[in-house]
């Protein structure tokens, strides 16, 4: 005898409750999402403290009191102080009004908040804290150097001959922009210090900058740091010789920020086409570039032959 099954026919109400509790699933599984990612951009983390600073600064409120007194979760103040959401004009106006900023204030900071949660943007050369900022908390460095020893690398009289010969800047913006490059170098002594790999040309070795003691000290500087050095040979030819400066920082929890700059401009890059682009960039230099102990080889004989040049000027001019 065949037994014919009848298919379940679930109640209305209960298919309802099913569905609902499939999409209340994956919405609360698109929010654990969005909350564990990280859409801030170096700009809106630069400017997200310098909220919290002028909180510190003008006011004696915490963080929960002044979320008390607007009318906010603490944990939209925290969010917007860290720079991982885009607060409304009317927060940042309510917020800065709660720490007596003026009007003239309010709307200056508005206009620069408005591009900073911008993909691609460009600051003056001379405005270093995002930069700075963006670059203390990477996990991990790469740079590429033409013509120049990479910043985090220079000795300081190395970097007072490089802006004095350049001419752009004032003696005295020259020692402050010096004395700002020695304190960045702070995060290469840290305990959890970037790990680094520095791409520079051999024409970056070559060129002279300041007097012969000035690149001899600069070179045997190159050799006693833990970091990574490549050098990319003047043999490798045009293949070696980008147009820019390049830095590459990567971060666990954050989204990766391609950085380039000139004496005219900075430019940070967030779009995920522009980071890959530097990515590859840095992939053929890998290619082109000397290995560690190949670099190590080459920076220590430039080093020893300025020493004997060096000293040979010495005995000459005895």
């Amino acid at each position: 005898m065949m037994v014919v099954r009848t298919p379940t026919v679930k109640p209305a109400r209960q298919r309802n409750s099913t569905r609902l509790g499939t999409m209340l699933f994956g919405l609360q599984r698109l929010t654990s999402e969005c909350m564990n990612g990280d859409p801030s951009t170096p700009y809106s983390r630069d400017l997200g403290d310098e909220l919290r600073q002028i909180r510190e600064r003008f006011t004696t409120f915490r963080a929960r009191k002044i979320a008390k007194m607007l009318g906010w979760d603490p944990g939209k103040v925290s969010n917007i102080e860290h720079g991982k959401v885009r607060a409304t004009e009317i927060d940042i106006i309510q917020y800065l009004g709660r720490c007596g900023r003026s009007q003239a204030f309010i709307t200056d900071f508005l206009e620069r908040y408005r591009s900073a949660f911008n993909l691609y943007f460009v600051q003056v050369p001379t405005n270093l804290r995002t930069m700075a900022m963006a670059e203390s908390v990477a996990d991990k460095i790469t740079t590429y150097d033409l013509t120049n020893i990479p910043g985090l690398l220079q000795s300081e009289e190395y970097a007072r001959a490089l802006y004095e010969a350049r001419g752009v800047l004032t003696p005295d913006l020259i020692e402050t922009a010096i004395r700002f490059r020695m304190e960045r170098q702070a995060i290469m002594r840290g305990h959890n210090r970037p790990a680094c790999t520095f791409f520079v040309h051999e024409n970056a070795l070559r060129l002279k900058v300041g007097s012969d003691e000035v690149m001899e000290d600069q070179l045997m500087r190159l050799l006693f740091h833990t970091h990574a050095i490549r050098i990319v040979p003047a043999a490798s030819g045009p293949a070696g010789v980008l147009l820019a400066h390049y830095v590459l920082w990567e971060y666990e929890k954050r989204s990766d920020v391609a950085f380039t700059e000139s004496d005219l401009a900075m430019v940070f890059v967030q779009d995920d086409l522009g980071v890959k682009r530097c990515k590859s960039i840095f992939a053929r230099l890998d290619a082109l570039a000397l290995d560690e102990e190949q670099s190590r080889s080459m920076v220590a004989d430039l080093a020893s032959r300025s020493r004997e040049d060096l000293s040979g000027r010495r005995l000459y001019l005895a």
